[in-house]
């Protein structure tokens, strides 16, 4: 079969014609999505009998349909109600949700979708065109490359820290020191798990998500009447579409940073086990460090939203080219794929586009034109799911608690778990009541054990030779970029005050 561009068309009209399947797969994997602890792997696990019966294609249509929806309705709590329920979901709340208090809730679930759709769409098509080079990217990415990566995402800690140096550092320490927990990566040691064996895996990461971020945003929440203002509670009661079309239009304004930022995801996606929370807390690094308002970025910035946005839908796609092109699962939803792919007797590999290259391209297409129909599902919701805000914090706040409790327990179905994230809570209130950013902690909580994992599988490789980290080239130049991306912005900055200080000098003389 050639491949060629009637190939490709016939294909895009092949999976339209599945939009039955397509369809109901969105708005379930949006509600999914939306509800804390729940995900895509989970979902498709509980309906794995149900995707087996089916026939390979349609199947697959289906998973890949739900994967992408998910991944957008994770955004949607994390906005709205300072949930975010997915790692992917971690950096949204640290601009989406300064919005909705200031009544834009609308304009930054607008700016979400349209980032998010985008985002996927570009990185499909590129997957679509790029898949054999971009498999390749594995191979370059070691553990070495990964160090400096997860460094990357920990310098945020340093970016939240420029407003209060001690307590910014302070409380990333404290997250890292958290993320430590459990038994270490070499000989199984437990370590700061006080007896409890639910920790000897690590501090789980949806529990510490949802307490860090929504139970003790709940508890703050509880001492007024509602998120929002009264002022601009009247105000969104009378909202019109014009907020979803200013949504719209300033993220297509902004189509270079959605590109290069969902690129980004695209490559991290590829490296298997990297996953969206790496690649969301990278673009927003990355793009706070590009800006021209570095400043502007945790106060409602519609940049800050489309960065993590565009970057962990980005990630959808570079998920599934190791799956397909090298055998590899790239995540958890990938690796459901592999086992309905291998029931079907499909195979996966170079020989997938050869015997089945209507199959193998086909799961890209599926996505690419998911992504499409959500553009017009999913956008004219936002006017109404930003109503939610609306809501008195008397029943909110309970409804929040306890949703994000179910979503605790659901992962691993331990109580302990429900316990841990009231814990979790009760420290994220008080560190909200005392000046200390939450997101700090999260970012030490999240990539701390990553970065200890890769750290400690390059020294082994290299018998405990700490110059390991300096030994690969893209390493290297990964090094240099992490050092001016810390040291850039306060010289650039330190600049600017200066020349501003010799105009007005010059002007006074």
């Amino acid at each position: 079969m050639e491949i060629d561009a009637a190939f490709f068309a016939g294909l895009f009209t092949h999976m339209l014609s599945l939009w039955w399947v397509i369809v109901p797969s969105i708005f379930l994997g949006l509600i999914v999505g939306a509800i804390p602890g729940f995900s895509a792997a989970n979902t498709i696990i509980v309906l794995l009998p149900l995707t087996l019966v089916m026939e390979v294609e349609v199947g697959l249509v289906f998973m890949v349909a739900l994967y992408c929806a998910s991944r957008m309705g994770a955004g949607i709590p994390a906005i709205l109600v300072n949930i975010p329920g997915t790692a992917g979901a971690a950096a949204t709340p640290l601009d989406g949700y300064p919005m909705v208090k200031q009544g834009r809730g609308q304009q930054a679930l607008a700016i979400s979708f349209v980032s998010s759709t985008l985002g996927g769409l570009l990185t499909t098509a590129i997957a679509l065109i790029a898949m054999p080079w971009l498999a390749r990217v594995g191979f370059y990415m070691h553990s070495v490359e990964m160090v400096v990566v997860m460094l990357f995402g920990i310098s945020l800690i340093a970016a939240i820290a420029a407003k209060d140096t001690l307590k910014g550092l302070i409380a990333g320490f404290f997250g890292l020191m958290i993320g430590s927990i459990g038994a270490d990566h070499v000989y199984a040691t437990p370590r700061g798990t006080m007896g409890f064996l639910e920790l000897y895996d690590g501090v789980p990461l949806i529990p510490a998500l949802v307490g860090l971020f929504a139970i003790s945003e709940a508890f703050l929440v509880i001492e007024g009447e509602s998120i929002l203002a009264r002022h601009l509670h009247d105000r969104l009661k009378v909202s019109s579409w014009k907020e979803t079309i200013e949504g719209t239009m300033m993220t297509l304004r902004r189509w270079w940073h959605v590109t290069w930022t969902s690129l980004i995801g695209l490559v991290i996606g590829v490296i298997p086990g990297a996953g969206a929370a790496i690649a969301a807390f990278f673009a927003y690094q990355q793009s706070r460090i590009f800006s021209r308002t570095p400043e502007a970025y945790g106060t409602g910035h519609a940049e800050g939203l489309i960065a993590p946005e565009s970057a962990n839908n980005g990630v959808t796609a570079g998920t599934l080219i190791p799956l397909l092109v090298l055998g590899i699962p790239g995540g958890a939803t990938a690796a459901v794929m592999l086992v309905v792919m291998q029931y079907q007797g499909v195979g996966v590999g170079p020989r997938l586009f050869i015997e089945r290259p209507d199959l193998g391209y086909g799961i890209f297409m599926a996505m690419f034109v998911t992504y499409l129909l959500m553009a017009f599902t999913i956008l004219p919701l936002s006017r109404y799911m930003s109503r939610v805000t609306l809501v008195s914090t008397t029943y909110m706040s309970p409804m929040i608690i306890a949703f994000t409790l179910v979503g605790s327990f659901v992962p691993r179905e331990y109580l302990f778990d429900m316990y841990l994230a009231f814990a979790f809570g009760f420290l994220g209130y008080l560190a909200r009541k005392t000046g200390y950013h939450v997101a700090a902690i999260l970012i030490g909580v999240i990539l701390g054990p990553l970065l200890e994992q890769y750290m400690l599988r390059a020294l082994k490789m290299s018998d405990g030779n700490v110059w390991v980290l300096f030994s690969s080239p893209l390493g290297n130049t990964l090094w240099v970029m992490l050092i001016l991306a810390l040291v850039g912005p306060p010289l650039v900055k330190h600049r600017r005050l200066r020349r501003g200080e010799t105009v007005f000098s010059e002007g006074e003389g």
